[in-house]
């Protein structure tokens, strides 16, 4: 019964969600948008984390201009910039001043192929923004989380957006920051392994953070979403950034191959709230979902209990050499 619901899943197929409340970073655009529209629109209040306030505005107009009136749920901006892990701290915090209960949090917010870069704490932005930021940010949020997975009957999923593209990571150790800031220059596609790299991490990062929650008993669901090849925003800036050579010949296979924003938001739509995975918990803790919700497999070296522990543990490093 719970297999043949994940195989065939849509958001149609949900429940009410009245009463649940989620958070969804990167929501002004894209995958993390689409997933905004299809919580709401079943009763959810969802908090859109977006740094821009002009354009989470106009996001929020434009779900509700599309049906999310009255009867339906409610979407808030949340403040929150993934450039700098101290504003994605703060973030957290200025929303557990808000809520008392927090359901569960879909990280979709991510950079995407882009230039080589460090910020002021000397650590690549890529990094930072891909990994180091949201592991901060569900890490300051792990107390409402807790808090609200305690209560009868709740049901707390953290999920984390993944990509396939993890399987073809470099083969690198996370021992230091000096690994978090490799540049791979002297490669030929530099910017594909950081940000193939950058999402092995968070892979990484799901399966250590659910082994952690459940030494603790604590029953959160932590999962990998791949919602597969998407025609997002970031991916026609990506388009538009190679040459006008290559540009509309990307542009167009984008436009014309790759699936809608909104059909790519199926995936941690359903991690982030389908019954079945509250019903089948033990088959989907830690576990890596793909469209249209099915139980996939990451890569072996997503699946290296070591080398989770190792970017942990320097995680922590990195971040209390920064003050955070």
């Amino acid at each position: 019964m719970g297999f043949a619901f994940a195989k065939s899943f849509s958001p149609d197929q949900l429940p009410s969600l009245a009463g649940k409340v989620i958070i969804v970073t990167g929501g002004n655009a894209g995958i993390g948008f689409a997933t905004i529209q299809h919580l709401a629109r079943h009763g959810a209040k969802v908090y859109m984390g977006a740094r821009n306030e002009e354009r989470a505005r106009a996001a929020i107009e434009r779900l509700q201009a599309a049906g999310l009136g009255p009867g339906n749920g409610e979407v808030v901006w949340l403040p929150l910039d993934y450039s700098d892990p101290r504003i994605a701290k703060k973030a957290a915090e200025s929303f557990m001043e808000q809520e008392t209960r927090l359901d569960a949090v879909v990280n979709s917010a991510a950079m995407l192929l882009v230039p080589y870069s460090r910020t002021h704490d000397d650590i690549q932005d890529l990094m930072v923004v891909n990994y180091l930021s949201p592991f901060v940010f569900i890490r300051t949020l792990l107390p409402i989380l807790k808090t609200t997975a305690q209560e009868p009957g709740s049901d707390v999923r953290i999920v984390n957006m993944a990509s396939d593209g993890h399987n073809h990571a470099p083969k690198t150790r996370f021992r230091n920051v000096d690994d978090l800031n490799v540049e791979f220059k002297d490669s030929w596609l530099p910017k594909f392994n950081r940000y193939t790299l950058s999402k092995l991490m968070g892979v990484l990062y799901v399966k250590e953070l659910q082994r952690r929650l459940n030494e603790e008993s604590i029953p959160i669901i932590v999962m990998s979403a791949n919602p597969g090849e998407v025609n997002t925003e970031g991916v026609q800036n990506y388009a538009h950034s190679v040459g006008p050579i290559i540009a509309p010949i990307y542009g167009f296979i984008a436009s014309t191959l790759l699936g809608r924003p909104s059909r790519g938001a199926y995936v941690p739509v359903f991690a982030a709230v389908a019954p079945v995975v509250r019903a089948e918990s033990q088959k989907y803790r830690g576990a890596y979902i793909k469209p249209p919700g099915q139980l996939g497999s990451c890569s072996k070296r997503g699946r290296d209990p070591e080398l989770a522990k190792e970017l942990w543990a320097t995680t922590e490093k990195v971040l209390s050499d920064i003050g955070v």
